[in-house]
């Protein structure tokens, strides 16, 4: 390689080197205490400082404590670096694999520390400690924590803990912790301020349970290869603060020290010359800040430092972001009339010793109240009523929902104070006439306002009400029925009165005056025939009067006025009728408004009538037309035993009883199990039309069996009436076929006899066929 490749190479790497070290903060260790505190932490002729001293690694030339500078990339340009190693190891970047910290034998934790954060086992403790006497009343500082304990799940389990002590100096009370998160006595710790922390598996593949993230919002971020400063994560700047009296020596002991692991080193960087006084006005009353000034009021900016001791300037911001100095401002206090940035310089007579004070302070907007009043109704005229005076709280309020009513007094120190609220507002009783009672109203930030409300009892009067009646209409007559209280009740109600009223309805007059229990509009009475309710008549929240009103039902329930059917016998009419006496009649179809008509036709026919109170009921006639049947057949299974049968059949629209001998009488017109014979069938009509035309029907069987010994009984094989059937043959077999005899209606029957020979006792078969082509087979027995 070429020389002067060499050379352009070797400058690469030192622009390089330089660039990476620029980044990276310096440390200065060897510091003493007294330089620390007195020449880098305070620069102020407003304190004065006594008593420093340090302590921290006993290992020679490895001091935990020092001064540190830095660049851009780091908050504090330079200040103090308190760590429980070698203050020299703060140095960035940030290297993970060296960040495990090492045991220092003889280095010993600080028992202040353990009291003030609750432990018992801090290690490597590195402390600086002073007096001071301040000025003014208050100090502060700015300062970042810083922790090698910010990787993997560490801050879910432990933490270094670090503090601000400071006390009265030579006193015996307990320290105060400055080092804590704002508004709060939580400490500031790797445990306190973090992200939401993953599991995750360590080297050795062991899961490490994460947690949820904790006051996040203070935590700066994880640190890298490039940050300035050897740590795994730290804060934002923090600042500690505490209130002081004046000429007052008080001790303050910071002090970081390691957890009982000694494992990962923490440290705490404090901002060079922030350690200042400052004149303590608290936090800004501002919206933001959920604490404005409310409208009205005058707020008092007090130094509570001396007059003879101190000058005083005060200033306020102009539209330019200027200080003004506001004229005539020279006391130790400042009433504040209006919003904007103040500002106060109390300089100490006779030092440069200068202390400020700033605040923003921003005051609410007037709360828009209304005076008014409620109008009540009296039930019983003696000047007293109740009240529900939350009916007007959307009035003094002027409707905005952004105003809260906070209760309401009898009297105005009462509403002001807010002490002694009525308990019961919906239900008040006035104490006096035309007495005036205070609502308190507030914003959201707790600015009250005062309206008055005037408690009036109304003297105007709606005139007695006529009875409201209807009839019960429904299927049970127990004198309960609805009524339709807007268009049958109020109508009547708000005749003659002002336009613009609102009438509700109620069961007593009480609830009429609470307005509790309100009637739905329909309302069906809950005591039979006659039952009270009163009308509550109001305009908005004012009531004009109230009224009772009666709710009369009347009950009609005649006697026999059911459902009936009647029947119509074809060709005829028929008489429908209902008792008399009634008020009057009305028929279906306008067929007529007496009691009874007369009519010749079928279907559907009703009356109503009508009692002395109007009230109707109505009897539903359903006739049905009916006739004498006309049997037009039948349909006859015989030739079967026991299991002959006959169907009658028939045409006509009336309801029919069926009968093969007019004597019983049966519904189905199918007869079964008959036994031959010759019968007479009949139907007739059980509407009373009458019966039907007779008709004969012949059911026939053949024998089955017969005993030809000339004993006169049963000689033949013959066929009981088959004489009155169409013509037919009948031809006689014996089991092998022969035919041994035919007959037709000319023939008596068969007397057993072939060619003039007895036949044998046996089985013997017959084929009865009709001209009509029906055909019946079977077989007998002969009998010797």
């Amino acid at each position: 390689m070429s020389p002067s490749r060499i050379l352009f190479l070797t400058f690469i790497l030192c622009c390089f080197y330089t660039k990476i070290s620029a980044q990276a903060i310096s440390v200065n260790s060897n510091a003493t205490p007294a330089d620390l505190i007195q020449n880098v932490l305070i620069n102020s002729s407003c304190i004065d400082t006594e008593s420093v001293s340090g302590s921290g690694n006993p290992t020679p030339n490895q001091q935990s404590y020092g001064s540190f500078t830095a660049g851009a990339n780091f908050p504090f340009s330079s200040g103090i670096v308190l760590s429980t190693s070698p203050s020299t190891k703060a140095v960035g970047p940030y290297i993970q694999e060296q960040s495990k910290g090492t045991e220092v034998p003889g280095w010993n934790g600080d028992t202040d520390l353990n009291q003030a954060l609750g432990i018992n086992n801090s290690t490597q403790a590195t402390v600086l400690e002073f007096d001071f006497i301040a000025l003014t009343n208050s100090v502060s500082f700015n300062y970042i924590f810083a922790s090698n304990e910010y990787q993997l799940n560490f801050p879910c389990i432990y933490s270094d803990g670090f503090a601000f002590l400071i006390k009265e100096a030579g006193s015996s009370e307990n320290y105060k912790n400055l080092a804590v998160l704002p508004n709060t006595t939580t400490a500031v710790s790797a445990t306190t301020v973090h992200p939401k922390i993953e599991t995750v598996k360590d080297e050795y593949g062991v899961s490490l349970i994460g947690c949820e993230a904790v006051n996040e919002n203070y935590f700066n971020g994880y640190n890298s290869d490039s940050s300035p400063i050897n740590y795994a994560g730290q804060t934002v700047v923090m600042n500690a603060s505490t209130d002081v009296i004046p000429n007052k020596k008080y001790h303050l002991k910071m002090v970081v020290a390691d957890d009982a692991t000694r494992q990962y080193n923490s440290a705490v960087f404090i901002e060079a010359g922030s350690f200042v006084t400052k004149i303590n006005f608290g936090e800004d009353r501002t919206v933001a800040n959920n604490n404005p000034i409310c409208f009205g009021e005058s707020y008092v900016l007090d130094t509570n430092l001396s007059s003879t001791a101190y000058t005083f300037k005060w200033f306020k911001k102009d539209a330019s972001n200027n200080y003004i100095e506001i004229t005539g401002a020279t006391s130790s206090s400042y009433a504040v009339q209006t919003s904007g940035m103040y500002k106060v310089e109390a300089n100490l007579s006779g030092t440069t010793c200068i202390s400020i004070g700033e605040i923003t302070i921003e005051f609410t907007p007037q709360i828009q109240s209304t005076n008014t009043s409620l109008l009540q109704c009296d039930d019983d005229a003696d000047g007293f009523t109740i009240f529900d005076l939350t009916k007007v709280a959307n009035i003094v309020k002027n409707n905005n929902s952004q105003i809260v009513n906070q209760g309401y007094y009898e009297t105005l120190a009462d509403a002001q104070a807010k002490t002694n609220p009525i308990l019961n507002p919906q239900r008040y009783t006035n104490k006096t006439p035309n007495q005036i009672v205070f609502a308190r109203i507030e914003n959201t930030f707790g600015c009250s306002a005062i309206p008055q409300i005037t408690l009036n009892v109304s003297s105007t009067v709606i005139p007695d009400q006529n009875p409201i009646a209807k009839c019960d209409e429904d299927e049970i007559q127990d004198g309960l029925y609805q009524f339709d209280l807007a268009t049958e009740v109020t109508p009547q109600v708000l005749t003659g009165l002002p336009p613009g009223l609102v009438i509700n309805y109620f069961l007593t007059a009480l609830d009429a005056v609470t307005e509790t229990n309100q009637l739905p509009n329909i309302f069906k009475n809950t005591t039979p025939n006659s039952q009270t309710i009163y009308a509550r008549a109001a305009n908005g929240s004012d009531c004009y009067d109230i009224t009772p009103i009666e709710l009369i039902v009347h009950t009609f329930n005649p006697p026999n006025f059911e459902d009936e059917t009647q029947y119509l016998c074809k060709g005829s009419e028929i008489t429908l009728s209902v008792a008399t006496g009634f008020n009057s009649y009305a028929w279906s179809n306008n067929l007529g408004t007496t009691n009874s008509i007369q009519v010749n036709t079928p279907g559907d026919y009703s009356v109503t009538v009508t009692d002395a109170n109007g009230c109707p009921k109505t009897k539903n006639f359903k006739v049905i037309l009916s006739e004498p049947a006309t049997i037009t057949g039948a349909d006859v299974k015989d030739f079967s035993g026991i299991d002959n049968s006959v169907k009658i059949l028939y045409t006509g629209v009336g309801n029919y009883e069926f009968s093969l001998d007019g004597i019983v009488f049966q519904d189905d017109p199918t007869f079964t199990q008959i036994s031959p014979g010759v019968y007479n069938a009949i139907a007739r009509d059980k509407n009373g039309c009458g019966p039907s035309n007779v008709f004969q029907i012949y059911v026939l069987d053949y024998p089955r069996f017969f005993t030809p010994n000339g004993d006169g009984f049963n000689d033949l094989w013959v066929i009981k009436n088959i004489d009155q059937m169409p013509d037919y043959t009948i031809s006689i077999f014996d089991r092998y076929g022969k035919l041994l005899k035919q007959m037709n209606q000319n023939g008596s029957g068969w007397n057993g006899i072939f060619n003039g020979r007895e036949m044998p006792s046996d089985d013997y078969w017959f084929t009865l066929l009709f001209v009509n082509g029906k055909n019946v087979k079977g077989h007998f027995s002969l009998k010797r």
